[in-house]
């Protein structure tokens, strides 16, 4: 079974992408993501995940006329015809209907994005008996893009921030965060959505804007409104900029798809099937072995899986995997043929000379808790010479994990080429002016380092980042060659010397070596005050 390649770039391309729910200046009339979005579409880019359930029965090209039944196939012209919403016609909405008409791009790449996970999303609104315009948030959230996360620190189709997660049930932890889980990320949103619409009077516009601002806020508008004696409906309450659009380009959705004809849009295609299941798996699993199971790749299964922050699933859950439903059957048999301790590999470790948990888990990609469980340690106390079982990510993993650290080295240095980075994070009183102005660069330079605008409020904690000019590293850094020692690690190296594992691996070529060897000699880059000696 073959995913398409063009549906693996898109994806890990736009990984470190931002929701594109932010507030546009004048001049704007979209995101900056959503415009990074359009102009990363190739016209000759495949159809995603579809060939995973059959070879389709339609094309983008053939007439809507000549294929019966046409709108019980194409899931995106099952939710055009199930819109309920009327949408006024005013300039807000005109000024979003005229951006989506004017990038006929954005839809087919964002109908990429969705199609493994449309159906599972409009399967759960339509057990809820909810407005399936609710299917159409993620894509004003975050363009379909499951690895989405905002300066803000939200995360996932949903744009979660993590205390509304946690408040919804979605675990974060370092295995695992629950808002980039589709599944369970969807049951939240509804769920939220569902409460919003009971506590703001049923009206689902109030719904929508306070799930981008918050209901106290829209609450708090309708007040003020009503003291006022002025109109209380959405399109009259004084709001954030960024939620006075956020509506209108839902709705503006809402009436291209309806009105796709009337527009001149071709609508893409995403079968009207099932194509994942969701399978408990019941135990941790590598990540790897799940994929060999699925005959998918690791990066394959990562991107229909995308909550799992590592190797495999959390030890103490949750187990669940999306998985194709073409081979969710034959993948269930055989991981109940599989026992639970064949499941994740395991290296066996004996500590040394100032070795500690922490440094153990670090090395070996793990966490001290993992390691306290699978060698039934109690405090932290271990001793020079005790053997201790650690789960070990695949060969395979570990190239994935390699490239893919490769793939944001790049992406980072083209940014930064001739810059250093410096990270700020917010405190009580700042303004992006008093920010510029302390590190000497501009708002806008600011604004879009870190895909936002001048505009947008800032929030306490909040990380940003500034590039300046890199200073003159002329004898700062020197070549040393290190040899290999008898329980050496290449983790344990990257950490004598402050040096990035990764950087180790690339700079001697070991990338498709599996061990390194006592007496063997690599070359190392190390900056004068940097080694640990």
């Amino acid at each position: 079974m073959k995913l398409f390649f063009p549906f693996l770039l898109l994806f890990l391309v736009s990984a470190c992408q931002i929701t594109p729910t932010e507030e546009l200046s004048e001049s704007e009339t979209t995101s900056v993501a959503e415009q990074e979005a359009i102009e990363m579409l190739s016209e000759d880019d495949e159809e995603g995940l579809s060939n995973l359930v059959k070879d389709k029965t339609i094309t983008e090209g053939q007439p809507e006329e000549a294929v019966t039944e046409l709108k019980h196939k194409n899931i995106w012209l099952k939710l055009a015809e199930g819109f309920e919403f009327e949408v006024p016609d005013n300039s807000r909405v005109a000024k979003q209907r005229d951006y989506y008409l004017r990038h006929p791009k954005y839809l087919k790449q964002v109908s990429k994005r969705a199609e493994p996970f449309l159906y599972l999303i409009v399967e759960q609104i339509e057990a809820k008996g909810l407005p399936l315009e609710l299917a159409l948030l993620p894509v004003v959230e975050s363009t379909f893009d499951p690895f989405a996360y905002s300066p803000a620190s939200a995360s996932g189709l949903w744009q979660f921030m993590p205390v509304t997660g946690e408040r919804f049930g979605l675990q974060q932890d370092w295995w695992y965060d629950g808002r980039r889980d589709v599944y369970a990320s969807t049951t939240a949103a509804l769920r939220y959505m569902e409460i919003l619409h009971n506590y703001l009077g049923d009206d689902w516009l109030y719904a929508f804007a306070a799930y981008n601002s918050g209901e106290g806020r829209v609450k708090r508008a309708v007040q003020k409104n009503k003291k006022q004696n002025k109109p209380v409906d959405y399109w009259n309450l004084s709001l954030p900029t960024e939620t006075e659009n956020y509506v209108p380009k839902l709705l503006a959705l809402v009436d291209v798809l309806r009105n796709h004809k009337k527009y001149g849009v071709e609508l893409p295609f995403i079968e009207n099937e099932q194509v994942l299941t969701y399978v408990d798996t019941g135990s941790q699993l590598d990540l790897a072995y799940a994929a060999q199971l699925a005959e998918l790749t690791v990066a394959e299964i990562q991107l229909l899986n995308p909550a799992f922050n590592h190797w495999a699933t959390s030890p103490d859950g949750p187990h669940k995997l999306l998985i194709p439903t073409v081979v969710a059957k034959e993948f269930v048999e055989k991981l109940d043929a599989t026992g639970k301790n064949e499941r994740i590999r395991w290296a066996r470790y004996k500590v040394r000379s100032g070795d500690s948990l922490s440094v153990i888990a670090h090395n070996h990609d793990t966490t001290t808790s993992v390691l306290k469980q699978n060698n039934n340690i109690s405090g932290s106390f271990i001793k020079i010479g005790q053997p201790l079982l650690i789960p070990l990510a695949s060969e395979s993993q570990q190239d994935y994990l390699y490239s893919q650290a490769q793939r944001f080295e790049r992406f980072e240095a083209k940014n930064s080429k001739g810059k250093r980075k410096i990270t700020h994070t917010v405190v009580e009183g700042d303004t992006l002016w008093d920010i510029s102005r302390l590190y000497k660069v501009t708002s806008k330079e600011i604004a879009k380092w870190n895909k936002t605008t001048t505009k947008k409020t800032l929030r306490l904690g909040e990380n940003l980042t500034i590039w300046k000019p890199a200073k003159s590293t002329n004898n700062k850094t020197r070549r040393l060659t290190y040899k290999v020692r008898s329980g050496d690690s290449l983790g344990g190296i990257a950490q004598k010397f402050n040096v990035k594992t990764t950087d180790l691996v690339r700079w001697n070529k070991l990338q498709k070596q599996k061990y390194i060897q006592p007496g063997q000699k690599l070359l190392v880059h190390v900056g004068i005050r940097k080694s640990r000696g």
